[in-house]
């Protein structure tokens, strides 16, 4: 199971709505008369989510002003014509400055992508690097401590057989370790693209073992060959949103429920959940969405008196179950 962002506030939520209107502003002010599908696009919401920001931004402005200071929004434009008008808006058109953390993050994240080999336009990078770090003043100096390791000599040779076969169009045959399940499977993938997600490059294709569009990490590849097969991707297969993070449950994934004392509460640092309940003691109940049984069994055992199961119930009795029969191979009888 792989790190990931938890999952974002929900679009019609308060945070979610004061970020958003406070970056729409400035980008309403340089750009007169857009349409409200394009506003929704780029902000990624939906059109009636635009209109009910826009409806929140016609009574807003400053403290202490009056009620001809207000912001004023067209909204006889919006709800007939479907484009967006502001005014009287001048003191919060300027943009959002990035905050500490997020000006270090980004920085970072450049210098990550432009170390990971790759079809990446590293002038490009290298340019975005630089109006940062002139923008950022000291913040890029804590950037500079900040270093996240790439291993580019364990997957360069795997990344350029990967763009090979993107270039000619060719099937890929991996060897791939599933850790989940400590094996290493054969595939024959389509593949789509060459993505960079937490600082590691992976390669998205349509899997013909699974016939589901999937993500390899290539430092997991243990051998890749180009085929003379042509790749054929599905006309459904379509590129995961990984915006929200790598990690995003499915339908048919499971969830758990542990409970972690506080020598256990790790586990809610380095993998996403759904939801997290202090207990008494220090202690977390963690909920976290799973798609292989193994994974958690292998999990709690390694917590050992740290953490354990609640539900399902039939999960837990399994971990229970596979405890005693390693116990009993050190001749230890737990009741």
């Amino acid at each position: 199971m792989s790190n990931a962002t938890r999952r974002q506030p929900r679009p019609d939520s308060a945070s979610s709505q004061v970020a958003r209107l406070l970056s729409m502003l400035p980008y309403l002010r340089s750009h007169p008369y857009t349409r409200v599908a394009d506003v929704a696009q780029l902000f990624g919401v939906s059109e009636r989510q635009v209109i009910r920001d826009l409806r929140v931004l016609w009574f807003s402005g400053l403290p202490g002003l009056a009620m001809g200071d207000y912001i004023e929004v067209d909204m006889e434009a919006v709800e007939g014509e479907g484009t967006v008008s502001v005014s009287n808006a001048d003191y919060l058109a300027r943009p959002l400055r990035l905050r500490t953390d997020e000006a270090v993050a980004l920085i970072v994240a450049l210098r990550t992508l432009r170390d990971v080999p790759g079809t990446f336009e590293r002038e490009a990078i290298d340019r975005a690097i630089t109006k940062l770090e002139h923008a950022a003043g000291e913040v890029a100096e804590r950037a500079a401590a900040v270093q996240v390791e790439v291993d580019a000599d364990a997957v360069a040779e795997v990344a350029a057989t990967v763009r090979e076969a993107l270039e000619r169009n060719r099937v890929l045959h991996l060897s791939y370790w599933v850790p989940a399940r400590d094996e290493t499977t054969e595939r024959d993938v389509d593949p789509m693209r060459l993505v960079v997600v937490d600082g590691r490059l992976y390669l998205e294709g349509w899997c013909r073992r699974a016939e589901a569009v999937r993500l390899f990490r290539l430092d997991r590849v243990a051998a890749i060959d180009v085929l003379n097969a042509t790749a054929d991707v599905p006309g459904e297969a379509r590129p995961r949103d990984l915006s929200a993070g790598l990690f995003q449950p499915s339908p048919g994934d499971e969830l758990v429920t542990l409970d972690l004392t506080r020598h256990g509460r790790w586990v809610a640092d380095y993998y996403p959940h759904e939801s997290v309940e202090e207990l008494s003691g220090g202690g977390v109940r963690l909920q976290l969405y799973v798609r292989d049984r193994p994974w958690v069994r292998r999990l709690a055992l390694r917590l050992g008196a740290t953490g354990r199961v609640v539900d399902p119930p039939d999960l837990a009795a399994e971990i229970s179950a596979e405890a005693r029969a390693a116990l009993a191979g050190y001749g230890v009888d737990v009741q």
